[in-house]
């Protein structure tokens, strides 16, 4: 991997405090804003860019708690969503949660059955089961999310997707990926960590499970029932279902995170297990004007870049576009060299092959 060039991302005292700048897992530029979420909050956060072209540094944090605009499925609207992507198109923003479940971690203090225990405890938590799509509109010069807009005479409202829908109900009886419900994410089990919309088309990448090789995309075509505006439905797909799955040759690795370039989607892929590496970024190419379930292989899909990784840190977890050519990379668990003396956290610029 070479590094075209870093901007340094400068997250609030809150959210250091938070430890939101160390546990980056999507980013989404949109113009001068870019969007982050972390894995241990329910909030999306908006940093600004000090240039607009070639940004060295994003700063001026502004946080939104999701349950301002829509209503969470958990009880403490707090309780952490665990957004792992997010994507920018028309007049929305869009955030999913991973659906995982999670297993204990056993700690330096824990020993014998006391850590025993712990690594047998798995559990959920309803806030990661979550599609929320916002409205975006122009605020002083800035894209800031708002409760509804109205375009064209239609109002739009913040809305997420119905309970009815949820995808892990929705995927109870499904041939590959049901058996994987029960397992906690970083076991292989069912981890969304990416989300890319073209259109209508909304897709989510899942980091696991990864059966025999092969990754999954989930497509959806989701819409806003009129007598229920806050509530996003699913249009179920020609054989009767909600969801339409693609199955991507990704050498092993898991889908990490989603963006679209042109009709192509880049690929985001790492370990689905609770390793290190290795890390790439993939091109589906024409994912976007697909019209039946994929197997995605051979010219189907290219190894674009294959990216750095540390022992224990530096796991790259979200990217985006930075004009045409170029990709912004974060970092979750980033190693000490990207944390500068003054609290900001460096992100890389890659240049994508021509």
């Amino acid at each position: 991997m070479t590094v075209d060039y870093t901007v340094r991302l400068r997250f609030s005292d809150k959210s250091q405090a938070a430890s939101t700048h160390t546990n980056l897992s999507a980013v989404r530029l949109d113009r001068r804003a870019l969007w982050i979420a972390g894995d241990e909050t329910a909030t999306i956060e908006r940093l600004l860019a000090d240039d607009p072209v070639r940004p060295a540094e994003f700063g001026a944090e502004a946080s939104f708690r999701l349950a301002d605009f829509v209503d969470l499925p958990g009880l403490d609207a707090d309780e952490e969503a665990d957004v792992e992507g997010l994507a920018r198109t028309g007049h929305f923003l869009w955030a999913v949660g991973s659906h995982s479940l999670r297993r204990k971690q056993i700690k330096e203090r824990h020993a014998g059955q006391k850590a025993l225990r712990r690594l047998a405890r798995v559990e959920g938590q309803a806030n990661r089961q979550i599609l929320v799509r916002l409205p975006i509109t122009e605020v002083d010069g800035v894209p800031t999310p708002v409760s509804e807009l109205e375009v064209d005479g239609v109002t739009h409202h913040a809305a997420a997707l119905a309970p009815r829908d949820d995808l892990r109900r929705l995927l109870r009886d499904d041939e590959h990926l049901a058996a994987f419900l029960p397992i906690p994410g970083k076991d292989n089990g069912l981890d969304i960590e990416g989300i890319a919309v073209s259109d209508d088309r909304v897709y989510l990448g899942l980091r696991g499970p990864v059966l025999r090789g092969w990754a999954f995309v989930l497509e959806l075509r989701p819409y806003v029932n009129d007598d229920d505006p806050g509530r996003l439905r699913l249009r179920p797909f020609e054989d009767g279902r909600l969801y339409r799955k693609h199955v991507l040759r990704l050498d092993g690795l898991g889908v990490r995170d989603l963006c679209p370039h042109g009709d192509d989607l880049l690929v985001l892929a790492g370990p689905t297990m609770d390793l290190d590496g290795p890390v790439r970024i993939y091109r589906w190419h024409g994912a976007c004007r697909v019209e039946q379930p994929s197997i995605v292989r051979d010219e189907l899909i290219s190894r674009e870049l294959e990216l750095t990784y540390g022992e224990g840190d530096d796991h790259a977890e979200g990217l985006s576009l930075l004009g045409d050519d170029r990709v912004l990379v974060v970092y979750d668990s980033p190693a000490v060299a990207r944390l500068t003396d003054d609290g900001a956290v460096i992100a890389d610029v890659l240049l994508l092959p021509s």
